[in-house]
């Protein structure tokens, strides 16, 4: 089971009426309670088949993943804070969205520019940042044509599905 599927399970736990959720799939299982505030708890860690195979690399990749699931919860309030743009109504502006969990970069290496700043014109297919999950560096495109208004996080930053990351003055 991924990190992303662990984050998308505690969010959708939280947001449901369900007070409690059991998962237990091919030797990995989940546990979580809501606790009395009303959001997702991982109650139980992760189990899963490591202890057979301590000489493998993939092994320790399960216990840190277990890290992560329990701090989800305590990142959520962090996420729902975005910024009001100076001057602007969000409203007029098109927020670009990360389309997955992972860690956000201003520029394709520490060396090189950032792709975009504000006040940067865009068209819909430029790139303005890429999204690293797993090792994997996915380019994410502005989807619009316009001005980028704000940039609503830093480089650096780990960002979660929906995220808004861009708000752009669409022309």
């Amino acid at each position: 089971m991924k990190i992303q599927e662990i984050r998308e399970i505690i969010k959708l736990v939280d947001n449901s009426s369900i007070n409690e959720f059991s998962y237990e799939f091919d030797g990995v299982k989940v546990k979580m309670k809501k606790n009395s505030a009303g959001s997702a708890q991982p109650s139980a860690t992760v189990q899963s088949q490591v202890a057979e195979e301590p000489a493998q690399a993939p092994a320790p990749a399960a216990p840190k993943q277990a890290e992560p699931t329990q701090a989800a919860p305590t990142e959520q309030p962090v996420q729902t804070e975005t910024a009001e743009p100076a001057g602007a109504s969000n409203e007029d502006l098109h927020k670009i969205l990360s389309p997955m969990v992972g860690t956000f970069y201003q520029s394709p290496s520490p060396e090189d520019d950032p792709y975009v700043a504000v006040g940067t014109k865009v068209s819909s297919d430029q790139v303005v940042c890429i999204v690293e999950a797993m090792k994997l560096f996915n380019e994410i495109e502005a989807e619009v044509d316009g001005e980028i208004a704000e940039i609503l996080v830093k480089d650096g930053q780990l960002v979660e599905y929906g995220q808004p990351l861009f708000l752009v003055k669409a022309n």
